[in-house]
């Protein structure tokens, strides 16, 4: 049997802006299996950033289900709902977003707080995942003291300290140089190759290629589903 960290099938969303329906997504289906790496690529307004909504948990659709590890998630409660964002979902922002006045260990260690997780482990579980990304040696820097680059590896051990079920990376590179993009892609290599399941939703084809699949999105549709 498939092991499904997403199920979607016919995702819906429509806004109402005053009297005018937005359809921003028009029944869009697709399955993502434990382990791999998709991107979702598009160009503004295909739909892309509604769905990194929805798959996160950011937002509920109009029409249609979406299963996360199995559960759907029109039924998860509020207390549910929070849990998967902050454990099960690992996620990483093209703006970093971490707070400027905590060092790079306590950055790290935020959804862990969140979580209830005692000092302790929430310090021990940091340490790795700072280790994971290379920056052990930075854990005690504050983001001003660090490069762009750092700041992104800061922000994805954040997202890995939870041991999550699926990494989402919205535009992970979109702020960095192109070396250092290239750089923190060929860390999320590293973290599919030890076995993460991440999406990264883009626009650009660089990014995309480090992808083993690659989902389409124009005018709120799937165009295409397929190797990149």
């Amino acid at each position: 049997m498939e092991d499904y960290v997403i199920e979607a099938e016919g995702l819906t969303k429509v806004y109402q802006m005053g009297a005018v329906q937005v359809h921003a997504l028009g029944g869009v289906s697709f399955k993502i299996k434990r382990g791999e790496v998709v991107a979702i690529m598009g160009p503004s307004g295909s739909g892309k950033s509604t769905l990194m909504n929805l798959i996160g948990c950011l937002d509920t659709p109009t029409r249609g289900q979406y299963h996360l590890n199995g559960r759907l998630v029109s039924e998860m409660n509020d207390d549910e709902l929070a849990f998967a964002r902050n454990v099960e979902i690992g996620f990483v922002f093209q703006t970093f977003n971490l707070l400027s006045r905590l060092s790079a260990q306590k950055n790290v260690e935020l959804p862990l707080v969140y979580a209830g997780t005692p000092p302790v482990e929430r310090a021990r579980r940091a340490a790795e995942a700072l280790a994971a990304v290379g920056l052990s040696e930075r854990a005690r820097h504050r983001p001003a003291e660090l490069s762009g680059g750092q700041r992104q590896r800061v922000a994805i051990a954040r997202a890995l300290v939870t041991r999550p079920s699926l990494l989402l990376a919205d535009e992970p590179t979109g702020n960095l140089d192109t070396a250092t993009g290239q750089d923190i892609l060929r860390l999320f290599d590293d973290l599919h190759a030890a076995g993460n399941t991440i999406i990264l939703v883009t626009h650009e084809p660089d990014v995309a290629r480090h992808a083993r699949r690659v989902v389409t999105l124009r005018d709120g549709r799937i165009l295409s589903d397929g190797r990149p």
